[in-house]
C-alpha cells in the first residue's frame, strides 16, 4: 500500500488503545475509603459521582469516533493530526476528574472539568469535518451533516453556559455538562426514513 493511500487502521488501533490508557489511568487514581465503613465510603461521593460521568463520557466519545473513523477511507496526514488533537483534549480527562473529586466539586475545578468537555467537542467537530465532508464520495446526506453541526453547535454553547455557571453554582454546572452527554448517546444522527449506508471500511471487511 502506498504512502499517498495509508489505510486508516493504524489510526484505528492507536486511538482504541489511547482510550484504553486513559481508562486505565482513572481506574488508578481511584481512592479507597479510610475505613472499612459506609459512612467512609459515603465520604468518597465526589470521587465516585465524577469518575461515573468521566466514564460516561469517555465511553460516548469512544462509540461517536469509533461511527466517524468507520467512514473514512484513508489516513490523510490533516486528518491524523486533527485526531492527535481530539485525543489529547480527552488524555485531559482523568487529570480533572481527580481534581473535581478532591475539591468536592469546587467551582474552579467544575469549570475547567467543562473547559475540557468544551475542547473535547471542538476537536470532534473539526474531526466530523475532515472525515465527513468529501465533496468528491458523498458519505452522508446534506440533512444529516447539518443535524451533526447543530448538535455539536448546541453542545458547544451548552458546556460553555456550564463553565461560567460553575463559578456561582458549580453543582448546576456539573448538571448541566451532565445533560449535554445525552445529545452524544446516539451518534449516527440521520434524516427520518433514512438507511444508513454501509461505511467504506465496513464494506472492504465483507470482501
Amino acid at each position: 500500500m502506498s504512502m499517498d493511500h495509508s489505510s486508516p487502521e493504524r489510526v484505528f488501533a492507536f486511538s482504541d488503545g489511547v482510550f484504553a490508557i486513559i481508562i486505565t489511568i482513572m481506574i488508578l487514581e481511584l481512592k479507597k475509603p479510610e475505613g472499612p465503613t459506609f459512612h467512609a465510603l459515603f465520604e468518597l461521593w465526589p470521587t465516585w459521582i465524577s469518575y461515573a460521568t468521566s466514564y460516561l463520557f469517555i465511553a460516548i466519545v469512544w462509540v461517536n469516533h469509533h461511527y466517524l473513523l468507520r467512514h473514512a477511507t484513508e489516513a490523510t496526514p490533516r486528518l491524523m493530526w486533527v485526531n492527535f488533537g481530539h485525543l489529547f483534549s480527552i488524555s485531559l480527562i482523568p487529570f480533572l476528574t481527580d481534581w473535581i473529586a478532591e475539591s468536592k466539586l469546587a467551582p474552579v475545578p467544575v469549570a475547567m472539568y467543562a473547559l475540557v468537555f468544551f475542547l473535547v467537542n471542538v476537536t470532534y467537530l473539526a474531526l466530523v469535518w475532515e472525515v465527513l465532508c468529501d465533496h468528491d464520495k458523498k458519505v452522508i446526506t446534506g440533512t444529516t451533516m447539518r443535524l451533526l453541526n447543530i448538535r455539536s453547535f448546541i453542545s458547544l454553547s451548552l458546556f460553555l453556559a456550564a463553565m461560567i455557571l460553575a463559578f456561582w453554582f458549580p453543582l448546576a454546572g456539573f448538571a448541566l455538562v451532565c445533560g449535554c452527554l445525552l445529545l452524544y448517546l446516539r451518534p449516527d444522527l440521520k434524516e427520518p426514513g433514512m438507511k444508513m449506508s454501509v461505511p467504506p471500511m465496513m464494506k472492504k471487511s465483507k470482501m
